[in-house]
C-alpha cells in the first residue's frame, strides 16, 4: 500500500519555524492561498480571466494577424515593413491573453540564511514564494520563476500547470536545503563560471522569460542591491507588474536588550554586547535609513513594496498588504 500525504489545512494559519524549511511545509501554503483569494479578486481587472493582485501594465496581449489600415486605428501599430513591401497601410491585429504569466524569483543566498525568532529570513521567502505560487495557479495563471544562490540557479519557465508549479516549489525547496550544507560562503564556487551572485544577474535571468504584461514577485532582503539590478528592475517594470517583497529580521531593525550575547554563523564563535545606548541608537538609525532608501527606490519605480517581518505570519502579512492596497 502506497503512502499519501496528508495535510491539515488549519496547519496554514501557523509560520514555517526554523532554519530550513520542508517540502509539506510549501505544499501546506495551498490553504493559505485560499483565504487570500476573495481579497485578491477584487484587486482583478474586469474581464480578464486570472487573478491579479495588482493593477496590470502593458498590452498584455498576443500578435494575431495583419490587416489593411483602417480610419481611427492607432498610428502606433501600423507596421512599416509590411507598410513598405505592399505600398498600402497595414496595421497588427492582436488578441488579447486569457491568462497572464505570474513569475517568481526567490532570493536563497546565505545572507537569507539568518533569524533570531520563529524562522530565519530564507524560510520566509519560501513560504511567500509558495503562497504567490499556489495564488496564481489556483486562479488559471501560468506560474514560473528563478531560484538562485550564491553559486547557482535555477529558472523555470511559466507554464498553466500544477507541474510547473510543484517543480518551482521543488527548486525552493532544494535550494533552502543546500543553505544548511555549506559553512563557508565565502569558499563557493560557482557551478557556471559565467554565474555572478546577487540580484542584477538573478533579475538578468529573469528577463528572459517575462512576456509583457505579467506579474513579477522578487522576494529577497535586497542585501545586493545594486545599480545594475535597479536598471533591470526599471526595465521590468515598465511593461509588468512588480511587487517587491524585503524580507527582514527583528534582530537587524533593533538590538535586542541589553546584554552579553553569544553569536555564531554556525562554525565560528563570537559574543554581542548591546549595552551601549548610543551603539543601540546608531544600529536602530542605520536600519531605518537603508529601508527608507529602498522605498525611494521603489517609488522611483513606481513598484509596490511589501514589508515581511520573520517574526509575523507570512498570509497575515500579505493579506495586510492587499487590504492597504486595495
Amino acid at each position: 500500500m502506497s503512502a499519501k500525504l496528508q495535510i491539515d489545512p488549519h496547519h496554514a494559519r501557523y509560520q514555517s519555524r526554523g532554519a530550513v524549511i520542508t517540502l509539506p511545509q510549501l505544499l501546506v501554503q495551498r490553504y493559505a492561498a485560499k483565504t487570500l483569494e476573495y481579497l485578491a479578486h477584487t484587486r482583478s481587472i474586469a474581464g480578464i480571466s486570472g487573478l491579479h493582485l495588482s493593477k496590470m501594465r502593458g498590452r498584455g496581449i498576443d500578435f494575431e494577424e495583419f490587416r489593411p489600415y483602417q480610419a481611427g486605428d492607432d498610428i502606433r501599430l501600423i507596421d512599416w515593413r509590411v507598410t513598405a513591401r505592399t505600398g498600402r497601410p497595414f496595421t497588427k491585429v492582436f488578441r488579447e491573453e486569457r491568462e497572464r504569466p505570474v513569475i517568481i524569483a526567490v532570493d536563497q543566498t546565505h545572507n537569507m540564511y539568518f533569524g533570531s525568532q520563529i524562522a530565519f529570513k530564507s524560510v520566509v521567502a519560501a513560504q511567500a514564494a509558495a503562497v504567490f505560487c499556489w495564488l496564481a495557479i489556483e486562479n488559471g495563471d501560468r506560474v514560473g520563476g528563478l531560484v538562485f544562490s550564491d553559486s547557482d540557479s535555477s529558472l523555470v519557465r511559466p507554464k498553466r500547470s500544477r507541474r510547473s508549479a510543484l517543480h518551482l516549489l521543488n527548486q525552493v525547496y532544494l535550494y533552502n536545503q543546500h543553505l544548511q550544507e555549506v559553512k563557508e560562503p565565502e569558499t563557493i564556487e560557482p557551478v557556471d563560471p559565467n554565474f555572478k551572485p546577487g540580484l542584477a544577474h538573478a533579475l538578468g535571468q529573469i528577463r528572459r522569460i517575462t512576456k509583457p504584461g505579467s506579474t513579477l514577485y522578487v522576494i529577497s532582503d535586497f542585501m545586493t542591491l545594486d545599480e545594475k539590478a535597479l536598471q533591470y528592475l526599471n526595465q521590468l517594470s515598465r511593461h509588468n507588474n512588480v511587487i517587491c517583497c524585503f524580507v527582514y529580521d527583528v534582530l537587524e531593525e533593533t538590538l535586542p536588550v541589553p546584554g552579553i550575547y553569544s553569536i555564531t554563523d554556525g562554525g565560528r564563535k563570537g559574543a554581542l554586547n548591546t549595552h551601549n545606548p548610543k551603539a543601540r541608537s546608531k544600529y536602530r538609525d542605520q536600519f531605518q535609513q537603508r529601508v527608507e532608501n529602498l522605498e525611494s527606490e521603489m517609488d522611483k519605480l513606481q513598484i509596490r513594496l511589501i514589508k515581511m517581518r520573520t517574526n509575523q505570519l507570512v498570509v497575515e502579512q500579505i493579506r495586510h498588504w492587499i487590504a492597504k492596497s486595495s
